[in-house]
């Protein structure tokens, strides 16, 4: 029989010249099918309870049903073998969702548990087509402005650390507007529920609007108790979601397609931000963001395939007229914890043992502190002490220089030293003071040594001025060596004073009769 069934058309036609008396070879040349397919339907014309000119009045269908004939049903062997097979087909699909089954592995198992199974050629063939009927999906009609998707990519992105070379993992939470696929993405420093809610304020900002309802998978800094009918969310989502009159929805548990629309876009996501920078290098989680920010704007103004329009579009003219406005404010959770102030002039913050200063005079006072995912406030006795920007790396120090006593902001300054600090400062003083600084430093193997001789050269322009320093290196620029002690001499004989062509009495050879002159040598 024929690989294909032949289109209604040509059994039309087929009709036809079987009925003027064609012969079959005439009539194979003629629709140019096979020999086998044209006997094939020509006898089944032939032998129907009809007559052929009233085979041509039938409808489409109801030809069908005498040239398309139903295949013969399965003989008994068959059925049991159907039955046995379908029995354990739910069987057969929860087992190869598990780690390390194969269809080989279940066929084995299959074939020795019944005596009339099928080979596993076949066996494979009737668990794709079992696949495809459960993979059939729906397509979902969304409401402009009804609904904002969340969720985690499965994948991080990451930054370097400069003072330690330590890559930073960073999640990233994507989130989409259903309707017109209008997108967003934001790194974090982790996945805790404080950055979560920080990157949905984020993405509200970014829509410039709220939506009526947020729908999230059941993760756990969210849904506290899954359920798929009531499930329960944190309450600090709860106050957020009071806060910008917002509905908090979650899927059903174990059912992603549920927000299909969000699970899509992070797969775009990995296309279109992941890949295009896979390449930089960031080293700072600002950085990382910026960049994504920079791809997104590209993804969501890119058109649609076979389309005319792209996703901001279709958000700017359908979808952001219809979401709530924003609240005056943006919701921020803030903790409030006791901290003693160490002797080092620091309170440690427990929840990533980050060390911030606060100054000297409050060591071993007790204050607050009340933070948040971007500040830290410190507070002795309802005055706030200090503000530092929030860091989340463990066991690190941030430090105000201010809160330093005085000594400790000296040897601190003493640390940040370096040539082009004291290259910088003298070339504000004038040209010879800077060509000068720049000799003492290359007059030692180890640039670190002339640093003492740099900081005194730069304090005697406290003492006698820039214009007399400026002198003085003018005239030790004349001479092969260049430390402190020639330039203080040269200032406290005055001889930064005198004319670049004068010379002192101190260096003046002395008249002798001895010395002979050009007129010994006629």
């Amino acid at each position: 029989m024929a690989n294909k069934v032949i289109q209604m058309q040509q059994i039309r036609l087929l009709l036809q010249l079987v009925e003027k008396g064609h012969s079959l070879r005439a009539i194979t040349t003629e629709l140019k099918l096979s020999r086998q397919a044209v006997t094939l339907y020509a006898n089944r014309l032939k032998t129907a309870s009809i007559g052929l000119e009233s085979l041509r009045q039938l409808s489409d269908a109801a030809l069908a049903k005498i040239v398309y004939q139903e295949e013969a049903p399965l003989d008994i062997e068959d059925n049991i073998r159907r039955k046995e097979f379908n029995e354990r087909l739910s069987y057969f699909q929860s087992e190869l969702k598990r780690t390390g089954v194969t269809r080989l592995l279940l066929w084995e198992e299959y074939s020795k548990e019944c005596v009339a199974h099928y080979q596993y050629t076949q066996f494979c063939i009737l668990l794709k087509d079992a696949s495809n009927i459960l993979r059939a999906t729906m397509h979902l009609t969304h409401d402009p402005g009804a609904m904002v998707m969340v969720d985690f990519a499965g994948d991080k992105m990451s930054y370097t650390d400069r003072s330690t070379g330590e890559i930073i993992d960073c999640p990233v939470l994507v989130t989409v507007l259903p309707f017109s696929n209008y997108s967003f993405a934001m790194a974090l420093p982790n996945a805790s529920i404080p950055q979560v809610i920080k990157a949905l304020n984020a993405s509200l900002q970014y829509y410039r609007g709220v939506p009526l309802s947020l729908k999230t998978d059941n993760m756990k800094q969210v849904v506290t108790k899954p359920s798929r009918y009531e499930p329960l969310f944190s309450e600090a989502l709860q106050q957020w979601a009071l806060h910008y009159n917002i509905t908090l929805l979650a899927t059903r548990p174990v059912k992603p397609k549920d927000k299909a629309a969000v699970e899509n876009i992070v797969k775009i996501t990995y296309q279109r931000i992941y890949a295009p920078l896979r390449d930089q290098q960031f080293f700072h989680l600002n950085e990382l963001n910026a960049a994504i920010a920079s791809q997104l704007e590209i993804h969501n103004q890119k058109l649609f395939q076979l389309k005319d329009h792209s996703r901001l579009q279709l958000y700017e003219n359908q979808e952001k007229p219809l979401l709530q406005p924003l609240p005056s404010s943006d919701f921020v959770i803030k903790h409030k914890v006791l901290a003693k102030v160490q002797k080092n002039y620091h309170i440690t913050l427990g929840e990533n043992y980050h060390h911030y200063s606060v100054p000297y005079q409050f060591i071993g006072k007790k204050v607050s502190v009340v933070y948040d995912t971007d500040e830290v406030e410190i507070y002795y006795q309802h005055q706030r002490i200090a503000l530092h920007t929030r860091n989340y790396k463990k066991h690190g120090f941030s430090t105000t220089g201010t809160h330093m006593p005085t000594g400790h902001q000296n040897y601190a300054a003493q640390q940040g030293w370096t040539p082009a600090y004291f290259i910088g400062q003298a070339t504000v003083i004038g040209p010879a003071v800077q060509r000068y600084i720049d000799l003492v430093l290359k007059s030692r193997a180890y640039t670190e040594q002339t640093y003492n001789a740099c900081r005194g050269i730069l304090r005697l322009n406290q003492q006698y001025g820039s214009i007399r320093l400026e002198a003085a290196c003018s005239r030790a620029l004349n001479g092969s060596t260049f430390n402190y002690r020639i330039l203080q001499n040269i200032l406290l004989n005055n001889l930064d004073q005198l004319n670049t062509t004068e010379q002192p009495d101190l260096f003046r050879v002395p008249d002798h009769e001895n010395l002979r002159g050009p007129h010994n040598y006629q």
